[in-house]
């Protein structure tokens, strides 16, 4: 894995992949094929793991929802079923219309029997971020934006580990970026 070795992926936030803006997404999404945009899109609209995109199979998704199943989770706990949003929607469509034939996996590797593998996804996201000139953007910054997102939207810390997967909130709080702004506004409450 000497190639994955020469990405400096994460600096400055204590090992955590960065948060992205709004701006930071869509131009990273307007460089990348169909195929990838829909993998990174499920990433940060479901807030999953890249792993777990990765290994989600044609069949994992329809009637509104995408089915992560428990044997390709990190803890392999149990299975999670997320709504799709209608940006995903947009998304995954734009990327099933731009393939000859669904295949079983909804996101196949050369030889087609097994998924992409992630040190593609890897390497497809650094070429995207060289050109734009983007450091410090991995893989996992999708999930985290996610959850971040979620957390100061206000939805409950529960209702986020649900989603994600986290086995404990402990875990999960580690994902949450808190900014000052943040904390201005939790001690205007007081």
């Amino acid at each position: 894995m000497e190639l994955l070795s020469s990405f400096p992926m994460k600096r400055d936030r204590n090992g955590q992949a960065k948060i992205l803006s709004d701006e930071e997404v869509a131009a990273i999404f307007n460089l990348l094929n169909p195929r990838d945009r829909a993998i990174f899109a499920i990433c940060l609209f479901c807030g999953c793991r890249i792993s777990e995109a990765l290994s989600i199979r044609a069949g994992d998704v329809g009637n509104g929802m995408i089915t992560l199943r428990k044997a390709n989770t990190k803890g392999k706990k149990g299975s999670r079923s997320l709504p799709i949003s209608l940006s995903l929607e947009k998304i995954l469509n734009d990327y099933i219309n731009s393939i000859a034939s669904p295949n079983e996996y909804l996101f196949p590797g050369r030889a087609g029997d097994k998924p992409l593998t992630r040190a593609y996804t890897d390497l497809a996201l650094r070429q995207a971020c060289d050109r734009l000139g983007f450091k410090g953007i991995s893989t996992h910054s999708f999930r985290r934006t996610a959850l971040t997102r979620m957390h100061a939207a206000g939805v409950p810390l529960r209702t986020i580990q649900k989603i994600s997967g986290h086995s404990s909130l402990g875990t999960l709080a580690l994902y949450l970026e808190v900014t000052d702004e943040n904390i201005r506004d939790a001690v205007g409450f007081i």
